[in-house]
């Protein structure tokens, strides 16, 4: 059971599937990064400009204040914080946004790559395996219907 175990592990990582989430994972840590840069230094300064400073994170709705009596605290405060909110949806849209792009442009490569007339790109054995058998079943096709015509 085991020999089995460490049989299938050594396939997936040889395989290049454990690279693969490896390296998604280093460049989705990156790009957290960059989308927080974004985020708070480019786009939430001008937001908290138009709402009259403060942090936008702060923002909320009171709907109890809450009572301190010589240091201590007697009633808690309760509010709605709707700031944050808004941020991780900021952040929600602009990863959203980002992989969109990023998945159009790997699927418009994939296309050029799989399209066999296109010379420019180098196309998939099992592309061009296909395209040649569709070709031959075209022709195959074509002297039959001509043998039927006769």
């Amino acid at each position: 059971m085991s020999f089995k175990l460490i049989k299938e592990f050594k396939e997936f990582a040889v395989k290049g599937n454990m690279i693969d989430i490896a390296i998604g994972v280093i460049i989705g840590t990156a790009f957290n990064k960059v989308v927080d840069v974004i985020v708070k230094d480019i786009l939430f300064p001008p937001l908290t400009y138009l709402t009259n400073g403060g942090s936008l994170q702060n923002k909320r709705i009171i709907l109890r204040e809450g009572v301190v009596e010589e240091g201590v605290t007697k009633v808690d405060e309760i509010a709605i914080g709707y700031g944050k909110l808004i941020e991780v949806g900021v952040d929600f849209l602009i990863i959203g946004f980002t992989v969109f792009l990023v998945v159009k442009l790997m699927n418009a490569l994939r296309k050029k790559a799989d399209d066999p007339q296109n010379i420019e790109e180098v196309t998939p054995k099992d592309i061009e395996l296909l395209h040649r058998m569709t070709e031959l079943i075209e022709k195959q096709n074509q002297i039959l219907e001509d043998i039927k015509s006769k």
